[in-house]
């Protein structure tokens, strides 16, 4: 079968025609940008990628196209898709009626920690020898893929609340039927999509009716949002983490968490040494020990897989480490992770200068609605240097006054590079948060310290 993919570049649908072509189908697809790395793994796999939306892209006629959630109406492919009545679906439905239906789908949900949780858990199971299919919102270090296709009986998949596609605006894990869920937690995002926290619980509570009686749900009991899912209807029985009464906890940990125990009903049962640092990945290691511990691993074995897990792609991945200085890329974008991130990096840096370098990217981000809470998420910073893009409809300067002089704001990305480049001092950890290219910051920051 010939499959067309409409914005085959992005994370979930690169992963939809990797899988695809594993599946033996013949796959085209065209993005407005055609970029690495995606565009590198899929014209590897044999992928013809084109750029833009032409109807010509649409020739020799596709058996089926798949359209992804960046696509709306008015764009010139779909607009042929739609006039010449080809078949078509989004990327979420394809998934389910070709690959997850025959599996025992384990999915990673929640505002922040999916992509990491999803991929330490596709890791224990490879170590398990389950050999999993996955797909995943990133670069899994230890795969070197984002997504894979295997005959396993298990499926890991991250599971986002982003509407599916043009035509169908339920969230995209209402598709995925998993029988394994964890929630990592719930907060308002995508204020693109989502009108309010409500909109948001509500997709969740949608969610939750799809998980089977004889399926698992692990959550956070110290999460409030996730408590009123529950409380809105639950028909699966849970285990929680993060509470003072949860079934699993972790302690005994040093102060980057590189280091921790696992405890489980008060009982020890495993012990974890692995390179991730901050409590935010612990909890997201421990929620994927629970996971793979509801399909048959040994608690034990899953600790093992930690120490030789390698993390993902741009989540807190050290880019550079020479002359005493590190610079992280991270792909945090809301209030909480860049906290988290932060917090984290200031437990592992000790007494050197911790320097957060942020461009609020996201379509909320950039809509202003974190605006008020943004300032906060820099507490652990010593310098914090924001870019203020000419498509962020509010004023950055004006929302951190009340960090005084440790923020600087600029409109252009080559003036950080030269104040870092001139002021840098051993010892600083840099940290540079974005979920996009940053305009290719990254590299010339390097290329400066270098």
């Amino acid at each position: 079968m010939h499959i067309h993919i409409l914005g085959i570049c992005g994370t979930f649908m690169g992963g939809v025609a990797q899988i695809a072509r594993s599946l033996g189908h013949q796959v085209t697809g065209s993005d407005q940008n055609v970029y690495p790395p995606m565009s590198d793994q899929l014209t590897a796999l044999g992928v013809e990628l084109m750029n833009g939306y032409e109807p010509e892209h649409l020739k020799p006629t596709p058996d089926l196209v798949i359209v992804g959630n960046t696509i709306s109406r008015g764009n010139r492919a779909l607009e042929s898709v739609l006039n010449r009545q080809l078949p078509y679906v989004s990327g979420p439905e394809w998934l389910y009626q070709e690959v997850l239906k025959d599996k025992h789908v384990l999915a990673v949900s929640g505002t922040h920690g999916k992509t990491t949780t999803t991929t330490i858990l596709s890791w224990i199971l490879e170590y398990a020898k389950l050999n999993p299919g996955f797909l995943i919102g990133g670069v899994a270090e230890n795969f070197g893929l984002s997504a894979r296709y295997t005959d396993s009986d298990y499926f890991v998949i991250e599971a986002d609340e982003y509407d599916t596609a043009f035509h169908d605006k339920r969230s995209k894990f209402i598709h995925y039927h998993p029988k394994t869920l964890i929630i990592n937690n719930i907060e308002f995002d995508h204020a693109d999509i989502f009108h309010d926290i409500a909109a948001i619980r509500r997709e969740f509570h949608h969610l939750l009716r799809t998980i089977p009686q004889q399926g698992k749900i692990i959550v956070p009991q110290d999460d409030m949002e996730v408590t009123k899912v529950l409380e809105m209807g639950c028909w699966t029985p849970t285990e929680t983490i993060l509470g003072s009464n949860s079934e699993w906890s972790l302690t005994d940990a040093d102060k980057d968490y590189r280091n921790f125990s696992v405890f489980r009903k008060n009982k020890f049962v495993g012990k974890v040494s692995w390179s991730l640092i901050g409590e935010h990945n612990a909890n997201n290691g421990l929620a994927a020990i629970i996971a793979a511990h509801d399909i048959g691993v040994p608690i034990d074995k899953a600790c093992n897989a930690l120490s030789e897990f390698k993390s993902v792609k741009r989540r807190l991945e050290c880019i550079f480490d020479a002359k005493g200085i590190k610079v992280y890329d991270d792909f945090a974008h809301h209030p909480t992770a860049i906290a988290k991130t932060l917090e984290a990096l200031r437990q592992h840096a000790g007494n050197g200068r911790l320097i957060a370098v942020m461009e609020p990217r996201s379509n909320t981000m950039r809509m202003g609605v974190h605006a008020e809470t943004l300032s906060n998420a820099f507490v652990d910073a010593d310098q914090i240097m924001l870019f203020q893009a000419d498509n962020v409809d509010w004023d950055i300067a004006a929302y951190m006054s009340d960090l005084g002089e440790r923020c600087q704001v600029f409109t252009d990305i080559e003036e950080i590079i030269s104040l870092i480049s001139k002021d840098h001092q051993q010892g600083d950890h840099i940290v540079i948060m974005s979920n996009g290219a940053f305009g290719g910051l990254h590299e010339k920051l390097i290329d400066a310290l270098n």
